[in-house]
C-alpha cells in the first residue's frame, strides 16, 4: 500500500512539475540521458524518475518565488564540465536554482550533480533524498568518476564558509579550496564560473552561534530575521561566464594551483559584481 501511495505522489509531483514548464519544452524534462542498473538507479543511487518528481517544488520556486533570470547559460559546453559558483544563503537554494536552470533552460538539458558536505549523509531522510536526486558526497574519487562519465558537476569551493557568511560579508567570496582544480587538470575538464546574485539576501545571517553549531555537529548555526528554512522572496540572477581551461599537472605545487584557482575566483567575483550592478533591486 505504501509503495502504491509513494508512486502516486511521485507521479503527481512529476505532472505538477511538467505543468510549470511550457508545453513545447516539457519533453526536455525526460531528455536527460542516464545510465541505470537493474534497480533503476546509477552507481551513486541517482534515480531519474525520482529526480523529475522531486524537482517539481524547485521548478515552482524557480519560476514563481525567486523568479530566476539566467544570463549566458548557452556558454555551458556539452560533455564533462565543472560549474564553479559562489555560495550563500544558509540553505542551498542557490545550488537548486542552478540545477533547475540547467535542466529547464540549457540546450541540451543537463542533470547537474552537486558535491555536498560530508556531514549531509548523517541527516535522516535527507541523505536518501540527496542520493536519489543525484547529489553526492564531495570526495575526489566521486567527482573523478562522474567527470570521466561526462557529467556536469557543480562545486562551491567556498564550502560551508560561503553558505554561513554573515550579513556584513555578503558578496565577499571566501577562500576557495584547490581540489576542484586538481580534478579539472586530471580529467581535462573545462570550468564554467557562475555568479549568483540574490541568495545573499534570502536569509541574512546576523550572528553565528558557534557553540551550538558544534554541539549539534553543524558547520554553523546562523541567527536570521527569517524563519528557516523559509527564505525571503528575493529575485535570483544567475550569470554564467565563458568556459575556462587550464594546463598543468594535478600534482603541481600548491602555489602553482593557487594561481589557477585565483583566476577562477576572480572570474566568479567579476560575474557577481556585474550582477549587482545590473540588477534593479533585491526583490525585482
Amino acid at each position: 500500500m505504501f509503495e502504491r501511495l509513494g508512486d502516486a505522489v511521485k507521479n503527481r509531483l512529476r505532472s505538477w512539475g511538467e505543468g510549470m514548464v511550457a508545453p513545447e519544452q516539457r519533453p526536455r524534462l525526460t531528455a536527460v540521458a542516464r545510465t541505470q542498473n537493474e534497480y533503476g538507479v546509477d552507481p551513486f543511487g541517482f534515480d531519474l524518475d525520482f529526480m523529475l518528481a522531486a524537482v517539481a517544488p524547485f521548478i515552482w520556486l524557480y519560476r514563481h518565488y525567486f523568479r530566476v533570470q539566467t544570463h549566458g547559460i548557452d556558454r555551458v559546453p556539452p560533455g564533462r564540465v565543472l560549474l564553479i559558483a559562489n555560495h550563500s544563503g544558509q540553505l542551498p537554494f542557490d545550488g537548486a536554482m542552478i540545477g533547475v536552470a540547467l535542466l529547464t533552460e540549457a540546450a541540451p538539458p543537463r542533470a547537474v550533480r552537486s558535491m555536498v558536505e560530508k556531514w549531509v549523509p548523517t541527516l535522516p531522510f535527507i541523505s536518501t533524498f540527496m542520493a536519489r536526486s543525484g547529489q553526492i558526497v564531495g570526495t575526489p574519487e566521486n567527482c573523478r568518476r562522474l567527470l570521466l562519465a561526462d557529467e556536469a558537476i557543480m562545486v562551491f569551493p567556498e564550502g560551508a564558509r560561503g553558505i554561513s557568511k554573515l550579513w556584513s560579508q555578503r558578496y565577499q567570496l571566501q577562500e576557495f579550496g584547490l581540489g576542484f582544480m586538481r580534478l579539472a587538470l586530471e580529467t581535462g575538464t573545462p570550468i564554467v564560473p557562475i555568479g549568483v546574485v540574490g541568495a545573499e539576501e534570502q536569509a541574512p545571517a546576523l550572528l553565528d552561534v558557534k557553540p551550538l553549531a558544534k554541539l549539534l555537529g553543524f558547520p554553523a548555526f546562523p541567527i536570521t530575521p527569517t524563519v528557516l528554512p523559509f527564505p525571503l522572496p528575493v529575485k535570483y540572477h544567475l550569470h554564467f561566464g565563458e568556459p575556462m581551461t587550464f594546463q598543468g599537472l594535478p600534482d603541481d605545487e600548491d602555489a602553482e594551483l593557487e594561481k589557477k584557482v585565483k583566476a577562477v575566483k576572480n572570474a566568479v567575483q567579476q560575474l557577481v559584481h556585474q550582477g549587482l550592478q545590473e540588477r534593479k533591486g533585491v526583490f525585482f
